[in-house]
């Protein structure tokens, strides 16, 4: 295995501790490329709620395949790492690398909430309600108490349960999972695939954890792909290809695109299982042409800003759905030049906000105490 850096966690970026090794780039851009294939489902689910008609209708599998890079990359970052800087500082890594786009994307979601000119919402909702389902976003609470938006865990940003979800799994890597033998490992990686199939057979899919409904299908999702992530990093299964970021983009895209089958719950559940873990194996061994260098380090880059910032825009595209019922025309230029305007705001959200935030907060944890 050529030991390369990666970038430790769900949509991430390596923070300072971790300058001394290098990227797996072709990971970063194939993290964009799942980014960008949540936010089309996202767009095309209002259009196609039947997701078999949907062009896109498993995007949403992005974020399993999100938990598998997770634990991939943080076994690598932090395995020979987190017994010399301690629990609490990776806490605290953790959080400065996640948590302000979190609070931007509760931010955003209120103020979609709050000004969304198509909204016609049936409920009242107080300004005490509303501000305790903020505060329950800012800080990761679950709280699925509004039926206007399906009872999600977090109503003003849908997407924070995968958040929510990567945070334990955090937690638990570092006061268990750090801790486990590779064979212990495995063990719990299986029960863990035997979970994450029960669910898919139950619900038919792998849509679940979004919702108080299926909040526990999301337990599932991230103990089975995050411990798979881990276990290719410390198993050491690093396939050698050729296959390139372009190659590799096009196998992970077929994932989202691919039919529906009379067992659509065995295709999910085999795609998770197997061709995730697969291609991460595959990206951290794959030879990069110099050329894409750029591309696959900006679409990393730009990866979890545009992931937890899109959502307050597709509620308002959603409401505009529902109200005017446009031609398919208008809908392609809507989706066209929607997509290509949250990629503009992803990016300014990281030059402006993500990164000063982060940099600031980074230099005040390392300032010397009292």
């Amino acid at each position: 295995m050529n030991m390369l850096k990666v970038t430790p966690g769900h949509l991430d970026t390596t923070p300072d501790i971790l300058q001394t090794k290098q990227h797996f780039v072709i990971l970063d851009g194939l993290r964009g490329v799942a980014a960008l294939a949540v936010v089309i489902f996202h767009f095309m689910e209002w259009i196609y709620p039947d997701s078999s008609k949907n062009f896109i209708g498993h995007g949403f599998l992005a974020v399993d395949f999100f938990f598998c890079l997770s634990g991939f990359v943080i076994g690598y970052a932090y395995n020979d790492r987190l017994g010399k800087m301690g629990v609490l500082e990776f806490f605290k890594a953790r959080l400065i690398r996640l948590h302000p786009l979190v609070v931007l994307g509760s931010v955003l979601g209120l103020l979609a909430f709050l000004f969304d000119p198509f909204a016609a919402y049936t409920e009242e909702y107080g300004t005490g309600k509303l501000l305790l389902v903020f505060l329950c976003s800012l800080f990761l609470i679950p709280l699925p108490v509004m039926k206007d938006r399906a009872f999600n865990l977090f109503s003003l940003n849908a997407l924070s349960w995968s958040l929510f979800w990567e945070y334990i799994a955090n937690i638990v890597y570092a006061l268990v999972l750090y801790r486990l033998s590779r064979r212990h490992l495995a063990v719990l990686t299986t029960l863990a695939a035997v979970a994450l199939c029960l669910v898919s057979f139950r619900a038919g899919n792998l849509l679940g954890g979004w919702s108080g409904e299926t909040f526990w299908d999301g337990c599932a999702r991230v103990s089975y792909s995050f411990s798979a992530g881990l276990l290719i990093y410390r198993s050491n299964w690093v396939i050698k290809n050729r296959l390139g970021f372009l190659g590799l983009a096009v196998l992970l895209s077929l994932a989202f695109v691919m039919p529906h089958f009379k067992f659509n719950w065995v295709a999910e559940a085999l795609v998770v299982l197997f061709y995730f873990p697969l291609l991460v194996a595959l990206g951290a061994g794959s030879s990069l042409a110099p050329g894409l260098k750029k591309l696959c380090v900006f679409s990393g880059n730009i990866s979890y800003p545009l992931y937890m910032t899109h959502y307050a825009f597709i509620w308002m595209f959603g409401n505009y759905f529902t109200k005017y019922k446009p031609e398919a025309a208008e809908l392609f230029l809507i989706v066209s030049l929607g997509t290509i305007l949250l990629l503009g705001v992803a990016y300014l959200v990281m030059v402006v906000y993500d990164l000063p935030v982060r940099k600031y907060l980074n230099r005040k944890r390392q300032q010397p105490q009292g």
